[in-house]
């Protein structure tokens, strides 16, 4: 990485605060050698938990294993204060892991608003994930909020069974002074839309004194809404499932512990702080009973020093020359900014980043003059087959090779 020190994201900032920034060119230090696309790809490293959902006959285990996924897709965010750099309209990202057993396919499909579409498959034909999400960032003064709009579907081919929901909102912190830090709030809600059933998870914000602080927790209930199960944890370690009953008895014991504590020494409450809380020692407290539904691979040892990647998202741009016979000229792994980037060659990367980003500029004007539409490539605007949202829906054929008439972007 290097030192983003010697540079005040104030001086950029402070002409937008209350704005959309996606209109805002940030100077590349401030980046991550990785596109969105590829940041998104990244929701797919735990891939096994979709097909250990697959092997269970009980609707009620899939459910917790989808929920386990749901929280692992958000879990690399940790600690990522880096920028992914915004795709280009037309950019397109591709992952094949015959070893996690998935191929995706993903297409920047418009600009204003930026929207990123992928389309995941199982190898063995027996999952398909899709989504189309718009980053939609908020300046608060001291923090840069991210909602992810968008709807998240998981198809599991063996039981005809899908599976929708939204990511929940990204934060990063003291962006201005201090040290930078991430949260994930707000509710998501996965529906199985064959039983009704429902998991209504709360990604809880930190709170005055960082007690909640990467939080999840919540029930998977039927449609007559009874509880079948309590799922708990953090978004950053572990999630965990239990009994429900079994889970109110131990919050409302912990609490009145808590309570006790605050009248044995009344707290003051100070003006809410924007320091990052240190967490309690103990991480998780697992609640007798409990079974483990999912734990983060730890991030290799030189992760702080490298964006604080994980090991899935440091393969992400790699290339080799098979690879570079067989891609698309849309692919990522072909921009030049990001690669200078990750070859450490910062200039490079900033003068390169301008001169896409003008290049994008001038040809949306050239459309604009001849009054020619932007035709994406591997996906379509349509419903959301199982909620009726609004979506992009994969349109097929990218995985036969035959690029023609691709736009050159880069």
């Amino acid at each position: 990485m290097f030192s983003r020190n010697d540079f005040s994201i104030w001086s950029i900032l402070r002409k937008c605060i209350g704005m959309e920034l996606s209109k805002i060119t940030m100077p590349v230090i401030f980046n991550e050698p990785l596109s969105f696309l590829q940041r998104l790809t990244e929701y797919m490293e735990h891939t096994y938990l979709i097909h250990k959902a697959s092997s269970f006959s009980d609707s009620v285990e899939r459910m917790q294993c989808v929920a386990a996924f749901a929280v692992s897709a958000v879990a690399s965010q940790w600690e990522r204060t880096g920028k992914p750099f915004n795709p280009l309209l037309g950019e397109t990202y591709e992952l094949v892991r015959d070893d996690l057993g998935f191929r995706l396919i993903s297409e920047q499909v418009s600009h204003h608003p930026p929207i990123s579409a992928f389309h995941a498959e199982g190898l063995n034909n027996d999952f398909i994930f899709h989504g189309s999400i718009y980053p939609k960032l908020k300046f608060w003064g001291k923090s840069v909020e991210a909602e992810p709009k968008g709807t998240i579907t998981l198809e599991l081919l063996e039981h005809s069974e899908a599976y929708t929901w939204t990511n929940p909102t990204c934060c990063v912190h003291n962006i201005i002074v201090g040290k930078l830090w991430i949260e994930q709030y707000g509710n998501v809600e996965i529906t199985n839309h064959k039983t009704g059933d429902k998991c209504v998870l709360n990604f809880k914000p930190c709170g005055l004194f960082g007690k909640e602080l990467h939080k999840v927790e919540g029930y998977i209930q039927d449609k007559s809404k009874k509880k079948l199960c309590a799922l708990y944890g953090k978004w950053t370690e572990c999630l965990y499932s239990v009994d429900p009953a079994t889970f109110d008895a131990y919050k409302k014991n912990d609490k009145k512990n808590t309570e006790e504590k605050k009248n044995s020494k009344q707290m003051s409450s100070s003006e809410e702080s924007d320091e990052m809380p240190m967490p309690d020692s103990e991480s998780v407290s697992v609640i007798p009973g409990s079974a483990l539904l999912w734990r983060i691979a730890p991030r290799p040892p030189n992760s702080a020093q490298m964006y604080n990647f994980t090991s899935f998202a440091m393969v992400l741009n790699e290339v080799d020359k098979d690879m570079e016979s067989v891609i698309p000229k849309t692919d990522c792994r072909l921009r030049p900014d990001i690669r200078a980037m990750e070859n450490g060659e910062i200039d490079q990367a900033s003068e390169e980043k301008k001169r896409l980003e003008e290049k994008q500029r001038a040809a949306r004007k050239n459309r604009s003059k001849s009054e020619e539409d932007w035709k994406t490539r591997w996906f379509h605007q349509g419903p959301n087959p199982y909620n009726g949202a609004q979506d992009w829906l994969y349109s097929g054929s990218y995985w036969d090779r035959n690029y023609f008439n691709l736009p050159d972007i880069y």
